[in-house]
């Protein structure tokens, strides 16, 4: 693996996480009936996940194009 796709990967990782985590460290109900739970770990986990997948497509349709361009000449 090229060191050109490591953003993508850390964010992948990174989001993936956050989903792990939020199963992990789970919902409580407190004494005041209040639901205690880490629901922004949620959208970060999603939209890290969908941002490294989109820069990780982009990266390799550049490379890809680039390569491409390169052979023909």
């Amino acid at each position: 693996m090229k060191l050109k796709y490591l953003p993508a990967l850390m964010l992948l990782i990174v989001g993936i996480g956050c989903l792990i985590a939020n199963s992990i460290i789970g919902a409580k109900v407190g004494v005041d009936g209040t639901l205690i739970e880490p629901f922004y770990l949620i959208p970060i986990g999603y939209l890290l996940v969908a941002l490294g997948i989109i820069i990780g497509l982009t990266v390799g349709i550049v490379s890809f194009s680039r390569n491409t361009k390169k052979s023909f000449k």
